[in-house]
């Protein structure tokens, strides 16, 4: 084609070489530990000068070598790396580039198992995490020094979806060498582009939409070509592998993600308008609504949104919370998200370093699947009409008993 493809042509044909696979339109599944060679020579050759055992199925098979592909052209990476699950992408990320001594930045409302990494791990290994106001643009200068390594971004932030000025911030690491990794799970490869904003190492949980489906895990780290070496030895040396089955069911969700994605923003974007309506919802916190605190960087640098976004309710009692999402029909009650069905999930107080969470009433996340937009829209306003039933009654127990 002699101009770029767009996002779901590329998706669709990306990776694909069924003359290689016996006219398989698919990479099919390859299985396997031992990879012979047939002659000395060829064993030989396959020998890396950093990885002597490079042909062994820890490091890769046609399926892997399919998914990492698409995913580093996908993100405008260099080369991409697949791990057991996103954690284990966001973890391995940020060892492959720091050692002993080091000082790492991480934001404030970042995921909450790599906050707990970044307190409980890093330190073990000699390496002093700091946490930083995820609004500080290019105000981080100031919590940079020598010894920085790595600075974290994540943006939105996880649960609270902050908004980060993620090319300021990049700007200053870089002053002094640091490594920008970002966590880039929310808005996938279609709606942000890491690599043109500063980023060097890209994160993303494929568990979510990548997969779409919500029958797999599996992690996925991208790097440019400075970071590349770091990341590739410093992952192989923990030997991080995972199964064909779940690689091959994140290519199958890739071919699709493009479609997908734009349901999960426009209905998500639609419940979030809804909700903003209602009066029992203090706040919600989604990046592409133009009253969001964050739209403004949301609009100069994302392509789009997600299905994922927050609201806080106005203060009320776990009764009238149960009620709420007891009654909801179309939304499951569970943990991940990025699969084809709704979600809701209570969350708890968000813990802060750098500033104190403002507002007093329950936490709620909520995915927007893909399901028909009125039809969960009609579901949160009837799980929110419980919710102002049991408020309403107690209140009218309250005053008959007075």
């Amino acid at each position: 084609m002699s101009k770029k493809p767009q996002a779901s042509t590329f998706l669709a044909h990306a990776a694909r070489r069924p003359e290689q696979h016996h006219g398989m339109v698919n990479t099919p599944i390859y299985r396997g530990s031992t990879i012979l060679s047939s002659t000395l020579d060829q064993w030989e050759s396959r020998k890396q000068p950093d990885n002597p055992y490079a042909s062994y199925g820890r490091f890769g098979t046609p399926t892997t070598g399919a998914l990492e592909e698409i995913v580093a052209q996908a993100e405008g990476g260099y080369r991409s790396l697949v791990l057991p699950s996103g954690l284990a992408a966001c973890t391995h990320a940020i060892l492959a580039m720091v050692s002993a001594g080091d000082h790492v930045l991480v934001p404030d409302s970042v995921y909450g198992p790599t906050r707990a990494f970044a307190e409980q791990v890093l330190p073990r290994f000699g390496i002093e995490a700091e946490f930083y106001d995820p609004g500080i643009g290019a105000g981080i200068a100031d919590q940079i020094r020598l010894r920085t390594r790595v600075v974290f971004v994540e943006a939105p932030g996880s649960g609270t979806f902050e908004m980060q000025d993620i090319p300021a911030i990049a700007s200053k690491a870089h002053a002094v060498g640091a490594y920008v990794v970002m966590d880039n799970t929310w808005a996938t490869p279609l709606f942000f582009k890491p690599f043109e904003h500063g980023v060097d190492v890209s994160v993303q949980a494929g568990t979510k939409y990548l997969v779409g489906h919500s029958d797999a895990i599996l992690g996925l780290v991208t790097a440019n070509e400075r970071a590349w070496p770091l990341l590739r030895k410093g992952v192989q040396d923990f030997g991080q592998t995972i199964g064909p089955d779940d690689v091959f069911l994140a290519l199958r969700g890739m071919r699709t993600l493009a479609l997908r994605m734009q349901q999960h923003w426009a209905t998500g974007l639609h419940l979030a308008q809804v909700l903003q309506r209602h009066p029992l919802v203090e706040r919600v916190m989604h990046p592409a609504l133009p009253t969001d605190p964050g739209h403004a960087l949301w609009k100069r640098d994302f392509l789009g949104a997600s299905g994922l976004f927050s609201i806080a309710l106005k203060p009320m009692d776990r009764q009238a919370l149960a009620a709420f999402i007891d009654n909801l029909q179309l939304f499951g009650i569970g943990l991940s998200w990025g699969g084809y069905e709704s979600l809701v999930v209570p969350m708890d107080r968000p813990r802060r370093d750098t500033r104190s969470w403002d507002l007093q009433g329950p936490l709620v996340r909520i995915h927007a699947g893909l399901e028909d937009a009125g039809d969960l829209a009609a579901d949160l306003l009837q799980g929110l009409e419980a919710a102002e039933h049991c408020t309403q009654h107690k209140v009218s127990a309250l005053v008959s008993v007075a």
